[in-house]
């Protein structure tokens, strides 16, 4: 069995990395920019014809969410044309296909966490170009599975969480914003759950939303953060409107998790549990 994993070197890929290591029964090929660009689409089917892969997990797109404001023609070079090709060649290649996508695609106008089957409606050219991902895969490749996520971290890259600790043991005073909600989720959980769909006996085909349980403020998860941690920084809460940035971000982004724990008998982790394993990570490590 070989799985291919894009975007091999990003936070998500380097912890389904760490998970092939220990459960290593499979044949499993890490690629990055370098190895396997998905942006030169006239070479996707070239790479994959090469490969030949059982099975792709695609962790590769493009996040910057405020640069893809005034890029947005390769933003969907990545986030969506890209992906359709892959989905297309998995199809026709009888290759199995984990797409990872986003909460960006909803507009968080929501009271009630999102469902797989609410109303999609970005409310920028990040979640834009994700959403019409969603859209390529499924339609190139009715097979699929589509997880969304939300407020993805790990120990690995640059996130929320290492971005606040590198800016905490600088600073005496941060500011941090109040009024957006979500799940942070650590993308070991994520890992572990793809693994988990990947080697389920029966393909479950479909959208599915995976993060861990929570609902705060990034505010709230920097003081989450700065507690663990063992920070002294003071951290002023500020809202939507006094932080500038150029896409415009969804108030509330909290993801249903019930199709996936019902249909692959599995559970949420909560999101402070996760957290506390994650820093420890990050403490052992320094």
């Amino acid at each position: 069995m070989k799985i291919l994993v894009t975007g091999g070197k990003g936070q998500l890929g380097s912890e389904l990395k760490n998970n092939s290591l220990i459960k290593n029964n499979s044949n499993w090929l890490f690629t990055d920019r370098q190895s396997f660009d998905i942006s030169d689409l006239d070479n996707i089917n070239i790479y994959l014809d090469i490969c030949k892969p059982n099975i792709i997990i695609n962790c590769a797109a493009y996040t910057s969410v405020d640069k893809a404001e005034d890029d947005f023609e390769f933003a969907n070079i990545v986030n969506h044309l890209a992906i359709s090709l892959i989905a297309k060649w998995s199809n026709e290649n009888n290759c199995k296909l984990v797409h990872i996508s986003t909460d960006y695609v909803y507009d968080g106008n929501s009271l009630l966490p999102y469902n797989e089957t609410d109303h999609t409606n970005p409310l920028n050219n990040y979640g834009k170009s994700k959403l019409l991902g969603d859209i390529g895969c499924q339609k190139n490749n009715p097979s699929c599975i589509i997880i969304r996520t939300s407020w993805l971290y790990s120990s690995f890259g640059n996130n929320f969480l290492t971005n606040m600790i590198n800016i905490m043991q600088d600073s005496n005073e941060i500011k941090v914003v109040d009024d957006q909600f979500g799940s942070p989720t650590y993308a070991g959980d994520l890992a572990s759950i793809i693994l988990l769909l990947i080697k389920n006996k029966k393909w479950h085909s479909g959208i599915y939303n995976y993060t861990n349980s929570g609902n705060i403020s990034w505010y709230d998860f920097a003081n989450e953060i700065k507690s663990i941690y063992g920070f002294s920084t003071f951290i002023k809460s500020i809202s939507t409107k006094e932080y500038f940035q150029k896409a415009i971000r969804a108030k509330y982004s909290i993801l249903d998790n019930s199709k996936i724990i019902n249909t692959f008998n599995t559970k949420q982790m909560d999101y402070l549990d996760s957290l506390k394993k994650c820093i420890k990570i990050i403490q052992n490590e320094s």
